[in-house]
C-alpha cells in the first residue's frame, strides 16, 4: 500500500513524506509534472498535493493534471494543493490583501480528517480553534460544485473543504509542520482511515530497499565515500558497505576547518567500529588557500564542494590507480563513469539548495554537496540518504548496528567551520573559533545538553566590539552561541538553555580565548532564520 505525493515546490514537501512514513505507510515523492504512468506505476492508494510558491492564476504556474482526479483515489490538497483543486474543479481562488505566514487559529468542523474531540465541539466554541501553520497569500473564495467548507480562519473563510463523494479533501494550512496542532493526526487519518493503508513501513524496510537500489546502481564498479565522521556520512558508508562490501573505500579529508581534536577522533572511531577501508588526507593548506579573502557564503560552499571532489579524484590516482582514459570517464552520461562518489546528502540539503528534481522550489542556500559540486566531476553520485531526514537516518544507523557515539553525534556541516567563521577565513580566526566551540561543547556535555539539543555550536562574527579587561580597553571579535531543538531540521526552535550554563560558557570564552570579548545567544527560530548562519 502506497501514497503518492506530488511536489509543487513547497519547502515542506518532504515533510509530508516524513509524516506519512511516521504513520507507517510507504510513499514516494514525485515532481508535479511527472509522467502519469510513472506515478500510477506505484499503484497509490491516495495522492497528496503539496504546497508551493506560485499562484494558480499565474502564467506558467504548475497545474493539476487530469489523471489525478481520474485515478478515483482519495486526494488531499495542502495549501497550493487546495488552490489547485478549487481552481481546476470550478471554484475560485483570489489574492488576499492580508497574507498569512506563521501561526494562525483555525475553526475546524468534524470530518474524516479530524473526527476527534476538538473537531466535534460546536463551531461557536472558542476552544475548538486549532493552532496551525499558515503560509499563503491566496484564498479560496468560492467552493467548487460538490464541496463543503470544513474549516475557517479570520483571514481565510474557507480554510478547508471536502467532496465526500469523490473523497477529495483540502486544507489551507500545513499539517506536516510541527507547529500545527493535530497535524500528524490529520495526515494519519488521511492515509489510514480515508485511503485504507496499513502501517507496515519501518527502518528495516528502508534498509532493505536501499541495499537493492545501491546494488543496482553500483554494479561491479568502485565507490569512494566522502566521510566526515558525522551521522549522515557514517550511515551512508555503513549502508553502502552492507550492500557492496570491499568495493567501497572511505576518504576522510581534514580541511583545516574541523572542530578541536575532531580529525583524530573520527579516524579512530570509524576504524574501530566499522572495519571499512579508510584513507585519511590532510588537505588543510589547499582548502585555506582556495578560501583566502573569500567572505561570501555561497562562494565558500561552491569552492569547498569543488575542492572536496578534486581531492577525492586525486585519491583515485594515488591510492586506487585509476589513471587510464577509460578510468577517467568525463562523459555527461553519469552511468558511463567508472567510479561513484557516495555522499551523506539528506533531503533538507536538497530542499534548501533546490536540487535538480526540485526546480520549482526556491533556493535558500547552496549546500556544498548539492549545488556546490562541479559540473565536470569524474564521478557518478551515489546518495542513498537523499530523500531522508536526520531522525530517519539515525533510526537506520541503529538498524545497521552503529554505536551510539556515531548515531547521536552532534551534526557538523560538510564545509565545517568555514560557514561558522563568518567573513574572511584565516588560521588565526579558525583557531579562535575552535577554542570557543570546544568550551561550549564541554559545558553543554557536562549538563547533558548535547543530547537534548538537536544542534549546538559557536559562530565567530565578522564584527568587533569594545570591552574592558583588567582596567584596560579591549577591541575584539564577537561570537554567538547557537542551539536549537528540532525533529526534522526543516523547522527548528531555539533551545532554552539554563542561564547559569550560558553564563559559564560566556565567562570561560572571554577569559580563555584571546581575541573574543563578547558572547551573544541566538534566539531565532527556523524559519525565519536557518540553523547555520551561512
Amino acid at each position: 500500500m502506497t501514497i503518492a505525493i506530488l511536489d509543487f515546490g513547497s519547502q515542506f514537501s518532504q515533510l509530508i513524506a516524513r509524516r506519512v512514513r511516521e504513520a507507517g505507510v510507504y510513499c514516494e515523492l514525485f515532481p508535479w509534472d511527472a509522467p502519469p504512468d510513472r506515478v500510477t506505476a506505484i499503484m497509490p492508494n491516495g495522492i497528496i498535493l503539496s504546497g508551493g510558491p506560485n499562484s494558480v492564476y499565474d502564467a506558467g504556474a504548475p497545474h493539476l493534471q487530469p489523471y489525478i482526479i481520474e485515478a478515483a483515489v482519495p486526494v488531499l490538497g495542502i495549501c497550493y494543493g487546495m488552490h489547485l483543486l478549487a481552481h481546476a474543479l470550478g471554484g475560485q481562488v483570489t489574492g488576499s490583501n492580508k497574507r498569512e505566514y506563521g501561526q494562525a487559529q483555525v475553526q475546524m468542523l468534524p470530518s474524516e480528517l479530524l473526527p476527534g474531540a476538538i473537531a466535534n465541539q460546536p463551531a461557536s466554541t472558542e476552544d475548538m480553534a486549532l493552532s496551525v501553520w499558515m503560509s499563503h497569500g491566496d484564498n479560496v473564495t468560492r467552493l467548487p460544485p460538490g464541496f463543503e467548507s470544513i474549516a475557517q480562519s479570520a483571514n481565510a473563510p474557507i480554510s478547508g473543504m471536502v467532496d465526500r463523494a469523490r473523497k477529495l479533501y483540502a486544507i489551507q494550512f500545513h499539517p506536516e509542520v510541527n507547529h500545527t496542532q493535530h497535524g500528524r493526526e490529520i495526515i494519519s487519518n488521511f492515509v489510514h482511515e480515508i485511503c485504507g493503508c496499513d502501517a507496515s513501513w519501518s527502518p528495516g524496510n528502508i534498509v532493505e530497499q536501499s541495499i537493492k537500489r545501491i546494488k543496482q546502481q553500483v554494479g561491479a564498479r568502485q565507490v569512494i565515500c566522502g566521510l566526515s565522521g558525522g551521522v549522515d556520512s557514517s550511515v551512508a558508508a555503513a549502508l553502502v558497505h552492507r550492500a557492496i562490501g570491499d568495493q567501497l573505500t572511505c576518504v576522510f579529508v581534514d580541511t583545516g576547518m574541523m572542530r578541536k581534536g575532531e580529525g583524530d577522533q573520527v579516524i579512530e572511531t570509524f576504524r574501530q567500529n566499522l572495519g571499512i577501508r579508510l584513507i585519511a588526507i590532510n588537505a588543510s593548506e589547499d582548502f585555506l588557500s582556495a578560501l583566502h579573502n573569500v567572505s561570501d557564503p555561497e562562494a565558500k560552499r561552491t569552492i569547498i564542494g569543488e575542492k572536496f571532489v578534486r581531492t577525492f579524484e586525486s585519491v583515485l590516482d594515488s591510492e586506487i590507480g585509476a589513471q587510464s582514459d577509460s578510468d577517467w570517464q568525463t562523459s555527461t552520461d553519469q552511468t558511463s563513469k567508472q567510479f561513484l562518489l557516495c555522499q551523506g546528502t539528506l533531503y533538507p540539503d536538497v530542499i534548501e539548495s533546490r536540487g535538480p528534481e526540485r526546480q520549482s522550489a526556491a533556493k535558500i542556500k547552496t549546500h556544498h554537496n548539492v549545488g556546490g559540486l562541479p559540473a565536470n566531476m569524474r564521478f557518478e553520485l551515489l546518495e542513498p540518504l537523499r530523500f531522508l531526514f536526520k531522525d530517519e537516518v539515525r533510526n537506520i544507523g541503529l538498524e545497521l548496528g552503529l554505536p551510539d557515539d556515531i548515531v547521536w553525534r552532534q551534526p557538523f556541516p560538510g564545509p565545517g567551520l568555514a560557514v561558522r567563521c563568518l567573513g574572511n577565513i584565516t588560521w588565526e580566526r579558525l583557531e579562535r573559533l575552535r577554542a570557543a566551540d570546544a568550551i561550549m561543547q564541554e559545558e553543554f556535555a557536562r549538563e547533558n545538553l548535547l543530547r537534548t539539543t538537536s544542534q549546538a555550536f559557536v559562530v565567530l562574527l565578522p564584527v568587533r566590539s569594545v570591552g574592558v579587561m583588567g582596567d584596560g580597553r579591549t577591541y575584539a571579535e564577537v561570537c554567538a552561541i547557537r542551539a536549537v531543538t528540532t525533529d526534522d531540521f526543516m523547522t527548528a526552535d531555539w533551545a532554552r538553555i539554563p542561564y547559569d550554563v550560558l553564563a559559564r560558557v560566556s565567562s570561560r570564552i572571554v577569559n580563555e580565548v584571546p581575541g573574543i570579548n563578547r558572547v551573544t545567544y541566538d534566539i531565532t527560530s527556523k524559519p525565519p532564520g536557518t540553523i547555520e548562519w551561512e
